[in-house]
């Protein structure tokens, strides 16, 4: 879902069409003057219209017949014209060759200083940025994460920074500043799946599950208080931001971005290939 979402401009009208109206010009009439010739007995009178119309089929009666002598002097004409059209609708048809691969990006994501989960020296580093109180990032929590690192043991380092949408999700930004106070006291982890895994968020929440991990509720409490960490969290949307990053959760699995709350197999399918090293580093 978009962190800042630029205005949309949808036109309401319509392509112009141009109702064009032909003028309509009606034939004109030919007026005939009979004249009466009382002494030229033996003459026929035409009139003019007769004298073309009997012109013209003169005319396409011959171009009949010119065209039957020209290609019966030619009698494979025909024939050749129509095996040459005839070769050229049911020949092969060949496809172009494909010679574009597929383009890989990776991108410099910093990982020291964040909180991170698995062995530091992992052949995959997976690093997520995402809103606790996103739908889409807690469906993928949900479904995603725990098959995901027991799918490869030992083999991935999670490590998680925040981009809080806090022009949709009010709760947000005060979520991380919450899960970075529990940290300071060594359940950043179990903090941050309690809260993907609640429904709604606030204070009375970020209370009530400091008071259920047994956290040291005065320092917990004067650390939110104090917005100990708004600033890191910021300059950790900052730098998602300028990196072009506009919607969580999104992913990068060394450096290679996935956007979203793609199932297990995408995720499956590229840390496979990339453990095979067949994508380009």
């Amino acid at each position: 879902m978009p962190y800042r979402k630029k205005p949309t401009i949808e036109s309401d009208n319509e392509p112009a069409i141009e109702s064009v109206t032909e003028q309509v010009i009606e034939p004109e009439e030919l007026l005939d003057d009979p004249q009466i010739f009382p002494d030229q007995e033996d003459t026929v009178t035409f009139k003019r219209s007769h004298f073309y119309a009997v012109l013209t089929v003169l005319a396409f009666a011959a171009g009949i017949l010119l065209g039957y002598v020209v290609w019966g002097m030619d009698p494979g004409g025909a024939n050749a014209l129509n095996a040459q059209t005839a070769g050229q609708a049911s020949g092969p048809v060949v496809e172009a060759p494909v010679t574009q691969q597929a383009q890989y990006k990776r991108y410099d994501i910093p990982t020291d200083n964040f909180y991170a989960l698995g062995p530091a020296d992992a052949p995959i580093t997976l690093v997520e940025f995402s809103d606790y109180e996103c739908p889409f990032c807690r469906r993928w929590h949900a479904e995603v994460y725990k098959p995901l690192l027991a799918a490869y043991p030992g083999k991935i380092r999670l490590v998680y920074r925040n981009l809080p949408l806090t022009s949709i999700h009010p709760d947000a930004l005060a979520a991380a500043e919450a899960a970075m106070c529990a940290g300071e006291q060594d359940v950043y982890w179990k903090y941050h799946d309690k809260l993907f895994s609640s429904e709604a968020l606030g204070n009375s929440t970020f209370i009530q599950y400091a008071q259920e991990l047994g956290l040291n509720m005065a320092v917990f409490e004067a650390c939110i208080n104090d917005h100990k960490y708004q600033k890191a969290i910021q300059t950790d949307s900052d730098f998602a931001i300028n990196l072009g990053i506009n919607s969580t959760p999104t992913f990068f699995v060394n450096g290679l971005a996935l956007v979203g709350a793609q199932p297990l197999d995408v995720f499956k399918q590229v840390i496979d290939k990339e453990l095979r090293g067949e994508i380009p580093k």
